[in-house]
């Protein structure tokens, strides 16, 4: 089997980045090179740290996006690597989930994707709040697309493998022979239109569009810290921003459910709802 990598982009993240490589170290079950690209850390102290365990390149740049800085992960992979791993620094993979999703992809080869169960994370509390975070995203009848079960209490209701219509950039783990199909350039997976929010749907409407299926593994176990920046929820520019990443989707992939992003677009920035 070949090697797997992962990419982390980080943008003040001093108080998770340690927790997520700990945990991805236990997840991984064998030796894993990890690129971890700071987007703009005022402060970069905590990635001095990082960079001193293991295999792992630290690239600084400025604050460029999520896309842009996970394509500069990219550029830099080890040319050994088969399957690469996109992970949030606030996402914590549990014992042996990322070497179970790598054996699925490993044993099905029409497989472009798989993303596992994610589950809230209290930082405050260092454990699970018991509800779901993600076990994959859909898309409503009205076009709006949301992280499913997202909220609920974890009771087994989402414990079927399955295919899925996207799959949440915070655990993406994906065949690099893949991504090297539906890559819009050389070295540019992601696209750079997006600063934020919804490039891992663009990614993965290009990846079904070519054919490769997308994969929910119940099995792979991955806390979340969703909201751990409290201020960041609330913040009228990000909600601004994703309501304009949806309408830059609707614009690469044309479709009557540009009328809800329009609308939605409309409500933040007239209205600040």
């Amino acid at each position: 089997m070949g090697k797997t990598s992962a990419i982390i982009v980080t943008h003040d993240s001093g108080a998770v980045l340690d927790h997520c490589l700990r945990a991805l170290r236990q997840a991984s079950g064998k030796r894993i090179s990890v690129v971890i690209v700071d987007s703009g850390s005022p402060d970069k102290r905590y990635l001095k740290e990082a960079a001193g365990g293991g295999e792992i390149t630290v690239i600084q740049s400025t604050n460029t996006g999520y896309g842009r800085a996970n394509n500069l992960g990219w550029q830099r992979l080890d040319s050994r690597t088969e399957f690469v791993l996109f992970l949030n620094p606030d996402a914590f993979p549990t014992p042996g989930s990322v070497e179970r999703a790598i054996n699925y992809l490993a044993r099905t080869p029409d497989v472009a994707a798989v993303g596992g169960k994610l589950l809230g994370f209290d930082l405050s509390r260092s454990d699970t709040t018991g509800k779901i975070d993600s076990t994959g995203i859909f898309r409503t009848w009205y076009g709006r697309w949301h992280d499913r079960g997202q909220g609920q209490p974890d009771n087994g209701q989402y414990d079927t493998v399955q295919d899925v219509a996207a799959i949440c950039g915070a655990f993406f783990i994906c065949r690099r022979a893949a991504l090297e199909q539906v890559r819009l350039e050389q070295g540019v997976v992601f696209d750079p239109d997006f600063f934020l929010y919804k490039e891992d749907i663009e990614l993965c409407l290009r990846l079904r569009r070519a054919g490769w299926r997308l994969v929910y593994l119940p099995d792979v176990v991955v806390h979340h810290c969703r909201g751990w920046r409290k201020r960041r929820d609330t913040s009228r520019s990000l909600r601004l921003t994703a309501a304009s990443s949806e309408l830059i989707l609707y614009r690469k992939h044309p479709s009557p459910y540009i009328l809800w992003a329009l609308l939605k677009y409309v409500l933040v920035r007239v209205l600040n709802l």
